[in-house]
């Protein structure tokens, strides 16, 4: 199966790595694509890269797997939707774009609406794999553990927190949990770590900078903090779900999501209260992950990438690789900005 690996967004390096590995041990041929824009960045130096879509072309892909919204329609191939995170509250999540003929999903509560959309659309199908991105999540490597160590030792901390808030100027709590992240991480005891979201404004990033005692994450791949750290602090970033899924402590402030299984607040008082609390050993959600893992994610065997690549095997088995998709004019108009890249 010749594959391309599509990536237009600087998060979607760690989310499309696994594919990429678990392709080569089949060795499969595949391809990255990687936008002009982000082609500096590009981490894998060792794998097969192009940045023009021409040479995508001649390629002649059997599958593509894509976690944006979009993907050139006129490229061979079945168009794989993997998602590029797991709040499915977010504006868009189960917006169908009619590029992809597959949906690979994480868990019951998307297989679920993602379903009742293909019963109504009838133009592509839905298998539920997990998502490749958390293969390593479960899997803490000795040099993160020896680092966690490492970091609190030099700190002369005991706890690692982590604040991981969300880019949007209407959900993130940056400018109000300004003050809040400053007094905890002038807590003995406490280190305090910040990963910002890509597209989070230089404004906001600028805040926290000048702060002495926070570390600021500069890695694109948010993994290995939410490995170390032993508390999140964030809003409605998607990657509450993900530190959720490790079964460890999160607290929120305003988050809009439709499944809350974790600590909720709305006031900045109330989230440094909490993280105080949470700290000395009361937490009082602990039960609810339960649930929200089962939901949202319930694969803790680090095989998604597997399950993907073979359910993908499987559709064009089944169904052959589309030679075209209907595609609305305006979504065509889209598409333009990658006609003409060499």
């Amino acid at each position: 199966m010749k594959t391309i690996l599509f990536c237009n967004l600087p998060y979607a390096f760690s989310i499309l790595k696994p594919l990429a590995d678990e392709l080569e041990s089949r060795g499969y041929e595949y391809l990255w694509y990687v936008d002009s824009s982000l082609n500096k960045n590009f981490p894998y130096k060792d794998m097969p890269k192009t940045t023009s879509v021409k040479e995508l072309e001649r390629f002649q892909s059997d599958a593509i797997f894509v976690c944006g919204n979009d993907v050139p329609y006129w490229l061979r191939g079945v168009k794989v939707q993997i998602f590029h995170g797991l709040a499915g509250e977010k504006k868009g999540h189960f917006r169908i774009r009619d590029y992809f003929d597959l949906y690979l999903t994480q868990g019951k509560y998307f297989t679920d609406r993602f379903k009742m959309l293909a019963q109504k659309y009838k133009n592509f199908e839905v298998i539920e794999t997990g998502w490749c991105k958390l293969d390593k999540l479960y899997t803490i490597s000795e040099e993160t553990k020896a680092k966690k160590i490492e970091l609190l030792e030099k700190y002369n901390a005991k706890k690692m927190v982590l604040y991981a808030p969300t880019f949007s100027p209407s959900l993130t709590s940056a400018v109000a949990l300004e003050k809040v992240i400053e007094k905890l991480a002038n807590q003995e005891d406490i280190l305090l770590i910040i990963k910002f979201h890509d597209k989070m404004s230089q404004e906001l990033k600028e805040l926290y900078e000048n702060m002495n005692s926070v570390l600021i994450i500069e890695s694109d791949d948010i993994t290995e903090s939410l490995q170390m750290a032993d508390l999140m602090i964030s809003d409605s970033s998607s990657v509450v779900y993900e530190f959720t899924l490790l079964d460890k402590p999160v607290i929120t402030l305003n988050s809009i999501s439709e499944n809350i299984d974790w600590c909720n607040v709305h006031s900045a008082d109330e989230v440094y209260s909490s993280v105080i609390e949470v700290l000395n050993g009361h937490d009082a959600y602990a039960k609810n992950r339960k649930n929200t893992i089962t939901l949202y994610h319930p694969y803790s065997d680090g095989k998604s990438a597997k399950r993907m690549i073979d359910a993908t095997e499987k559709y064009i088995q089944e169904h052959g690789v589309p030679t075209k998709r209907k595609i609305s004019l305006l979504r065509k108009w889209k598409m333009q900005k990658y006609k003409g890249r060499t």
